[in-house]
């Protein structure tokens, strides 16, 4: 399965309401330490409202309260999102404190008076838990990855790119099951794209599950009606179940996309053959031939074609049908000697034709290639 790049995302812009968040006067230093940072971009700013903060929290009924606590995860979580390189020398548990901090305060029942704060400090949680997932994945180590894109989503539930992260993390771990289910999450809305579609339906596809795998295709083209691949995906589908019926249906938009495409025109001619469509099935022959005159396959197949008609009209017809299945029948000898299937079509045209010559070298180049 092809996977295409993955991106590292942004949320959402942080800090972009500070004065939204509830405060009381003995929280001012903090807050407004917080607004010179947004203003001035400066992490200085950063430390003072670290070091306000801390300076607020000293005994354990400072700890228990719970506006003060907030303001600490604010503070810290805004550290670990926007320092990324750790200037400001935080301690190598700070991640953990932080997250521990947030996840005590959102079991709070009093929280809900500091929604704002609390969706701000998941926000930044979420970055900088993604952050450090895309340094493993770019490192191939998928374990740690995955386990950091759910930790992500735990803050971010809303973020729908996270299933697709959590998803190819899953396949490159060979867990197919689930990766296929976190694709199929994206493929609910218009917003789905293309590649979200393919990725499940090859999954689907890898599982032997071709069923699922039309599911995916059916539901993405209604999402996507004009993108190709998704189209090209479905036919293929059926040409290798060889359900032509269901690819007929296809063929009209397949060809009007693809009209120098000598494989998707074979693939046509194939399909309308089967289905005894003998003058269509004809012309994408010679079209998929004029496209490609070396490819075995539409010669052999467009002589196996006048073959079939000559047993079907009479007289002249079969005669002249006979005369040019032998023409293109010839032409595939050519291209591949020793393939037996178009040697014993041939031998049964030499037949028709009575040329004695032929049938005694196609007899002889027969039992040599089946050694009887």
């Amino acid at each position: 399965m092809q996977c295409r790049k993955i991106i590292l995302p942004v949320l959402i812009g942080l800090f972009t309401t500070t004065s939204a968040f509830c405060q009381t006067e003995v929280l001012k230093s903090v807050v407004n330490s917080l607004a010179f940072y947004k203003q001035k971009n400066d992490l200085k700013y950063l430390s003072n409202a670290k070091r306000s903060i801390d300076s607020l929290i000293k005994t354990q009924a400072d700890s228990a309260d719970v506006e003060k606590s907030v303001y600490r995860a604010v503070v810290n979580s805004s550290i670990l999102y926007i320092d990324s390189l750790n200037k400001l020398n935080q301690p190598a548990a700070f991640l953990k404190q932080t997250t521990d901090l947030v996840d005590k305060l959102s079991a709070n029942h009093r929280i809900y008076k500091f929604q704002a704060e609390m969706d701000y400090s998941h926000r930044c949680l979420a970055n900088v838990y993604i952050r450090k997932a895309f340094v493993y994945m770019n490192n191939s180590d998928f374990v740690n990855a995955l386990q950091l894109f759910l930790i992500a989503q735990k803050y971010a539930p809303s973020f729908k790119q996270l299933n697709i992260y959590i998803a190819y993390s899953n396949y490159k771990l060979g867990d197919l099951h689930t990766a296929v289910k976190y694709y199929s999450i994206m493929i609910a809305d218009d917003s789905t794209k293309a590649e979200y579609v393919e990725a499940a339906s090859n999954i689907y596809k890898s599982l032997g599950d071709t069923t699922k795998a039309l599911e995916i295709l059916k539901k993405g083209r209604k999402l996507l009606p004009q993108d190709r691949s998704l189209l090209l995906d479905e036919a293929n589908i059926y040409n290798n179940k060889k359900d032509y019926r269901s690819l007929s249906a296809l063929l009209t938009n397949l060809l009007d996309i693809n009209t120098n495409n000598a494989d998707i025109a074979f693939v046509a001619a194939n399909c309308y053959d089967h289905l005894n469509q003998y003058d269509k099935a004809e012309s994408l022959y010679l079209q998929a031939i004029d496209l490609n005159n070396s490819a075995f396959d539409p010669i052999f197949n467009l002589g196996l074609l006048y073959f079939k008609q000559s047993g079907i009209k009479q007289g002249k017809d079969n005669l002249s049908n006979v005369n040019r299945a032998v023409q293109w029948l010839e032409k595939a000898n050519e291209i591949s000697p020793n393939d037996v299937k178009c040697l014993e079509v041939l031998q049964l045209a030499y037949i028709q034709t009575g040329n004695k010559n032929q049938i005694n070298r196609v007899n002889n180049q027969l039992k040599q290639l089946t050694n009887q």
